[in-house]
């Protein structure tokens, strides 16, 4: 009777063992663990776009806890399990239109509005996309695939998500978090190139002060905005439909609480979402490929040439305006729509060399015109390749 039990609880713990993480746990496992600690790591110690990397690095430590897979509808790609139904927030794009509206809701277009050639800093930064699609297709990916790598370029999350839920779903959790990664190494990334490519004498630059922009300005911008990007690009509709919607909630005076939502506690719970089910998805039997490490090299070159882009196109640019009304070169790289990482950075780079020249303000127009430009680029390759 005794022999009995004890083999019968012998059997009972052994099953139990199999369910257990630690023996389902591999290599892959560990690996993704330590990445997902590393983002948290970064976002505490050195205040790396906090916001995003902690739900991400979470996220990733919730994606890869080993489980046997015996219908318990637990994991993220196991249909009907909550994360699975939370994650169709970023596979079928319902989260992005919701960030872009909140963030059309807090964003200031004042400077792009009292000095619009900026626009074309911000589009010459989208050159990153671009010159990503041509080295993706190179390297034998194909055309949706491509495009949904090159959109890293812009620096913005959002819009990776939304085009790579479009156009190529099997590559999005890595496509993510290589945008998300990006956009937080901003401060590490651009300076160097930011340096590399102007001189002392262009570093040192001083821009005219930006004119102040009435209310009546900043109203009629988001709709002329958007009938604008939308009437050239209507497969951008739902990310510049909302921008300028959310915009015009800020601007209009008469709908603040609205405004206030949608930049407050709406998209903390979307990115909230978006950030803890994008991390979750890089479970490592889906996301250790080599599709995915050339994909965070092509997000990488992706994003210098867009750094580069901005910043050699002002330096162009500048060829052809007189002396008082030339543009520091080093708010080129603002043209990311990293906001407001990248303008900061500027900012920064610029008081090196000169403690009273602030940039932050001018910075800002390309950095505002690279959001509607990467919405733009996104438009552009879903209407070719949707």
């Amino acid at each position: 009777m005794q022999d009995s039990f004890l083999s019968f609880l012998g059997e009972n713990i052994q099953l139990f063992l199999t369910y257990t993480g630690f023996y389902n746990v591999t290599p892959g496992h560990i690996a993704m663990i330590l990445v997902g600690l590393s983002f948290i790591f970064l976002a505490i110690k050195y205040e790396f776009e906090p916001m995003l990397l902690i739900p991400i690095g979470f996220g990733i430590l919730i994606g890869n806890i080993p489980f046997k897979d015996a219908g318990l509808q637990i994991g993220l790609y196991e249909e009907g399990s909550v994360l699975n139904i939370l994650y169709q927030g970023v596979r079928q794009g319902w989260y992005p239109p919701l960030i872009f509206l909140g963030i059309g809701a807090m964003t200031d277009f004042s400077a792009l509005i009292s000095n619009p050639k900026l626009m074309l800093v911000g589009a010459a930064a989208q050159l990153g996309i671009f010159g990503a699609y041509v080295i993706a297709l190179q390297l034998g990916f194909e055309p949706n695939q491509a495009a949904a790598i090159g959109i890293i370029g812009g620096a913005d999350g959002p819009t990776a998500i939304f085009l790579s839920s479009k156009l190529a779903p099997n590559l999005m959790g890595a496509i993510a978090v290589s945008a998300y990664s990006y956009m937080a190494l901003v401060p590490i990334i651009q300076p160097p190139f930011m340096r590399l490519l102007t001189t002392k004498k262009e570093r040192l630059i001083r821009m005219r002060p930006p004119r102040v922009v009435s209310s009546t300005e900043k109203m009629i911008f988001p709709i002329v905005g958007l009938l604008l990007t939308c009437f050239l690009v209507p497969s951008g509709m739902p990310l510049l439909g909302m921008l300028f919607f959310g915009n015009l909630l800020k601007e209009s005076g008469v709908t603040r609480r609205l405004a206030e939502t949608a930049r407050g506690p709406m998209i903390d719970i979307v990115t909230i979402l978006l950030g803890v089910t994008v991390g979750a998805s890089t479970q490592a039997s889906q996301f250790l490929t080599f599709q995915s490490v050339m994909i965070f090299i092509l997000g990488a070159m992706s994003f210098i040439i867009a750094t580069c882009g901005g910043v050699m196109f002002v330096k162009f640019f500048n060829l052809f305006l007189r002396t008082g009304n030339k543009i520091n070169p080093l708010i080129g790289n603002a043209g990311v729509s990293a906001v407001p990482d990248s303008a900061r950075i500027s900012q920064i780079v610029g008081l090196e060399y000169d403690s009273t020249n602030y940039l932050l303000m001018h910075a800002m127009g390309p950095n505002v015109a690279g959001v509607i430009g990467s919405a733009v680029a996104a438009g552009i390759l879903l209407g070719f390749l949707g």
